[in-house]
């Protein structure tokens, strides 16, 4: 008995079992709502809607992500296994949801109740379990990991970003191993594997036996009077730099595909976003790992900042998406461009909760995260969508060869190079934010007295 007992508190106080493996489950679980692209064209044919009114469901999933996460913080301040289970339940029901009103599309073909079945499930439903889901583990990480929380919550975060590379060729084979009736079948299957993923992360997720929730109202500050600790402008350099790397990463990001056959490596479109993918995962690890061994961790941000600022310039200055068809140091600064963003655009988020934590401290760093997380939402409704208008309004789309079905493909060179007047500009007014508005942390300013 002695040893059993032994045993179960050394599990139990174990900060990868208690804290970074139910984070990985949960957040490779829901991270895989970045898989959108694989499978949406089928879902628009089998329901018989355009692509482009498909899309929104992806859109009001990331909108309802970062409105949960604002709006439901405090339920995760609170009770982290009730939010864990939130989230496991809406995230797995919105996709067996998706999957039953695709197949009531197939039945009824432009069903406007299919459409709008699928809109309330992808993105309403499994929204409030994306938010939820993000949100949980991350100050239970912070809490075990307090000398490296940047490599902590970059671990978890980084699952969100490995999932669409881990998932993607899992279900681009059961979409072909299925067959025509593949695509919702497909969805009631994963909802399964998700639920058991996330409720296995659910159970064993835990904050560390030795943290006490500060309570009652004399002891725990609001959340206005926390973020009034310093300037509020200095929480609003955060947030507005936050919805700008977010934004200009989806912008480019939803252009990838297309931008890579631009420079004549559509045979390898593939193994590109699969690459693209990882440097995500990476940068989300990599870069708030770094940070940890910055005195002020908003000097993340300005390097992440430089670096897309120089490789957006590069290929805006040889109109490398325009000429690079055929030229190996244009394709290769194409490539460096895709990359390097989306490693800036995953650090940009795994570094937001230490960031905050670093200013207003840990007592309601989940609530004030998810506020904060109200970035994405917008985000989410504006990067895409703008990149989209720009490359529909300017240039013009020209046969590019034809697809495996002998379809023609077709691209707009020029659309593509212009979205980046848009993402550089706002990458300069991202990098002027963080020198000049965001101040240096209580934490960074005694580390520079030492």
């Amino acid at each position: 008995m002695g040893n059993e007992t032994t045993t179960n508190s050394g599990w139990r106080s174990n900060k990868w079992v208690r804290a970074a493996i139910p984070a990985l489950l949960l957040h490779c679980s829901i991270g895989t709502v970045y898989c959108w692209s694989i499978f949406s064209q089928e879902i628009s044919e089998y329901i018989g809607y355009s692509k482009g009114a498909v899309e929104w469901a992806f859109s009001f999933a990331i909108f309802f992500l970062g409105m949960s996460a604002a709006f439901l913080g405090n339920v995760v301040e609170k009770d982290i296994h009730k939010s864990s289970l939130i989230a496991t339940i809406c995230f797995s029901v919105g996709m067996a949801g998706t999957g039953f009103f695709i197949r009531y599309g197939g039945l009824h073909k432009g069903s406007p109740l299919a459409l709008v079945g699928i809109y309330i499930c992808y993105g309403f439903i499994m929204g409030i379990g994306l938010g939820t889901g993000y949100l949980s583990p991350v100050k239970t990480l912070m809490l075990w990991f307090q000398d490296r929380k940047g490599l902590a919550t970059g671990l978890a975060v980084a699952g969100f970003g490995a999932a669409k590379a881990i998932a993607s060729p899992i279900m681009q084979g059961m979409l072909e191993g299925l067959g025509e009736t593949g695509i919702y079948k497909m969805f009631f299957i994963l909802a399964g594997v998700y639920f058991v993923m996330m409720f296995v992360g659910h159970l064993l997720l835990a904050k560390p036996a030795g943290w006490v929730e500060p309570t009652g109202k004399g002891e725990k500050p609001s959340i206005m009077a926390t973020l009034k600790t310093k300037p509020i402008t200095n929480y609003i350099g955060i947030w507005v730099m936050f919805y700008i790397n977010i934004t200009c990463g989806l912008a480019l990001i939803s252009q990838e595909k297309m931008i890579v056959k631009c420079v004549g490596l559509v045979a390898y479109a593939g193994l590109i976003s699969t690459i693209s993918a990882v440097f995500n995962a990476g940068g989300r690890l990599g870069f708030s790992a770094w940070a940890d061994t910055m005195k002020d961790r908003n000097t993340i941000y300005k390097l992440i900042f430089i670096l897309s600022i120089a490789f957006t310039g590069l290929v805006m200055l040889t109109q490398g998406i325009k000429n690079g068809e055929g030229n190996g140091l244009l394709i290769f600064l194409v490539l460096a461009l895709i990359f390097i963003v989306n490693a800036g655009y995953g650090g940009g988020f795994s570094n937001v909760p230490t960031l905050l934590s670093d200013h207003y401290g840990m007592s309601s760093i989940s609530a004030i995260h998810g506020i904060t997380l109200s970035a994405w939402a917008f985000a989410g409704l504006t990067g895409n969508q703008v990149a989209t208008y720009i490359v529909n309004h300017s240039g013009e789309f020209i046969e590019h060869g034809t697809d495996a079905t002998g379809k023609a493909i077709l691209i707009n060179p020029v659309g593509y190079q212009n979205v980046l007047y848009f993402t550089i500009a706002l990458y300069i007014v991202a990098l002027l934010l963080s020198l000049f508005l965001v101040r240096k942390s209580d934490k960074a300013l005694a580390a520079e007295k030492k």
